[in-house]
């Protein structure tokens, strides 16, 4: 059989080193930069880019270093059965007008899925709790709030029996919107619904990899942790 061609390098046009990509997008999507900020702490640790290019940079590389990340951690994932999903809407604001960004968490408040929409309809959630399931499999219990286009849209696939619905039941996926919401602040929110749902769906992976639960765990034990963390993180587009 002839030898499969290995996948072309995604560096190959860029001047910078792999591991400087790797920090810039970090840097920007794990913590509430703005583009500039980036810039000025590169500059201190002699990397002189523009923040054109920090942008650049994290559109283009971000979405595959994600998908990467996230493929590793859905295979391991779905060889565990799922027992409770926590989904909530939140709004954001586009040049004025309102959208909607759904996401889905699980027990332990990683993020499993967002999905960003106009409505906040019955329509959009079927979709969001569908590509949601076709990824991660199917949870023992769903947790939302009183929003009826939950019910409405797992009476329709059959899952009216998972749904619980509490007042306060739904922190979890409240707590989520946090680190969201810090970033939008600190980029000036978004202008498109295209990088809203790139952004979200890049942070949501990110924040997953990096959030090694220091208030549970020993500095010893997070600090090994961290170490595994950013090793694949340097690794992850081989």
């Amino acid at each position: 059989m002839p030898r499969r061609k290995p996948p072309p390098n995604p560096f190959r046009w860029f001047d910078s080193s792999p591991e400087v990509i790797r920090l810039v997008v970090m840097l920007y999507v794990k913590y509430p930069l703005s583009l500039r900020n980036v810039e000025d702490l590169l500059h201190e640790r002699g990397i002189d880019i523009c923040h054109e290019t920090v942008r650049l940079w994290w559109t283009r590389f971000g979405p595959m270093f994600a998908n990467e990340i996230r493929k590793k951690r859905v295979e391991a994932m779905r060889q565990h059965t799922h027992w409770r999903w926590h989904l909530d809407e939140v709004y954001v604001r586009i040049n004025g007008e309102m959208r909607y960004l759904w996401r889905a968490v699980d027990h332990e408040g990683e993020v499993l899925e967002s999905f960003v929409t106009k409505e906040r309809d019955k329509a959009a959630a079927l979709k969001f709790i569908k590509k949601a399931m076709k990824r991660h499999g199917r949870p023992k219990a769903i947790v939302t709030d009183g929003l009826r286009s939950y019910g409405a849209a797992l009476k329709e696939i059959g899952g009216t029996e998972r749904q619980e619905v509490g007042r306060w039941a739904n922190n979890r996926a409240e707590n989520s919107h946090q680190p969201f919401r810090r970033r939008e602040r600190a980029m000036l929110r978004f202008r498109r619904m295209k990088t809203l749902q790139t952004f979200a769906s890049v942070h949501g992976t990110v924040h997953n990899h990096f959030s090694q639960e220091r208030h549970l765990v020993s500095r010893t034990t997070y600090k090994d942790r961290r170490s595994a963390a950013l090793a694949e993180w340097r690794q992850v587009v081989g």
